[in-house]
């Protein structure tokens, strides 16, 4: 009855909490909030100056006194205090959308979290939301969420296989009966390949680039397959040279990137084969039929789905809009109080 009452004088929220974006949906108005997962802090006060893409600018830029952070690593809070005020930033957010009767920001919060964290990691998250003014908050695997999002038949008896590739971690799973089947969490994702790139600047070209700058080299010819119009693009690594201490650009093409990121990248498909080994008989042909389903931010390389089914030998599908799956799925269970009861994991 309190839940109901609730309901007329709070926003039902639910938030794909990202290592690299985060975003929130309100139930009954969709997806509000679409910010980078970064805070900008004041080091001896711990006053919160810049959230989401505003503090993202200040990255690697910020005086002595200022520190811009991202909370999440991994797919994991590694900063508590920060974490909370950023979901405490948001929700306040929300609840100061106009509306016909005023709100208080003591929402029910539904988070996706990666399948691989342990049960102190997700008692963190509960906690950091309930801080932040979730009067109840659940937890929902990130493959199980993006699944729902994505609208594919979690409750059915048959095998649902999804990739979901974010910043932090790539998360595979076979779904069936409402339930993960088999999981495999790699910590391989976006931000392992940004660090590659910025390996590759500092071996092969004696150039310190900094994360900001090899994530928008990734964006704009990030690749994994040969493609029409690719010698026609180039980007510029742009930083300091550590011999002389200048700065310092130098032009590449998509087939050097093609080639930086290959190990990782083929990381995450052996960890979808070693997924499909250990996935029970009965459900492989039904993976074999629907192919396998890929989403998250990584998923956008270039040439990325067509690499996998070459690999692996079985159709692979990118969703319409693979970054907001999670939170989609997250959505859907608010409206669903028996789904959300079979899916929810804490």
């Amino acid at each position: 009855m309190l839940n109901k009452l609730l309901e007329h004088f709070s926003y039902d929220i639910g938030i794909d909490l990202g290592t690299a974006n985060t975003l929130v949906y309100v139930k009954g108005k969709g997806i509000l909030i679409r910010e980078p997962t970064v805070v900008t802090i004041h080091k001896k006060s711990k006053e919160i100056l810049a959230v989401g893409s505003e503090a993202k600018r200040m990255l690697g830029k910020t005086p002595q006194s200022l520190c811009a952070i991202r909370p999440l690593r991994d797919g994991v809070i590694s900063d508590f205090y920060v974490t909370e005020k950023m979901l405490s930033h948001f929700i306040r957010r929300v609840h100061e959308m106009p509306s016909k009767f005023p709100k208080i920001p003591k929402p029910r919060v539904v988070l996706g979290v990666p399948q691989g964290v342990t049960s102190v990691e997700r008692k963190a998250v509960i906690d950091a939301a309930r801080n932040a003014g979730a009067r109840d908050a659940f937890l929902l695997d990130e493959p199980m969420a993006a699944s729902i999002g994505v609208g594919m038949p979690v409750l059915d008896p048959c095998g649902s296989m999804i990739v979901d590739m974010g910043g932090g971690t790539s998360e595979i799973a076979v779904i069936s009966l409402g339930g993960i089947v088999v999981n495999k969490s790699l910590r391989v994702a976006g931000d392992e390949l940004d660090q590659e790139i910025v390996n590759y600047a500092k071996t092969k070209y004696n150039l310190l680039l900094g994360e900001k700058t090899a994530e928008e080299i990734k964006m704009s010819i990030g690749n994994v397959m040969e493609y029409e119009g690719e010698f026609k693009e180039t980007a510029l690594f742009r930083g300091r040279d550590l011999k002389t201490g200048l700065p310092r650009s130098i032009e590449i093409t998509p087939q050097e990137i093609r080639d930086v990121l290959k190990v990782p990248v083929y990381s995450i498909i052996d960890g979808v084969k070693d997924a499909i080994e250990e996935t029970p008989a009965e459900l492989v042909p039904d993976i074999l039929k629907n192919g396998i389903t890929i989403a998250g931010g990584t998923s956008l390389l270039k040439g990325l789905d067509k690499l996998m089914s070459h690999e692996i030998k079985v159709p692979v599908h990118v969703v319409s809009d693979p970054m907001t799956c999670v939170v989609k799925g997250c959505g859907k269970v608010l409206d669903d109080e028996e789904l959300l009861r079979k899916v929810r994991i804490y």
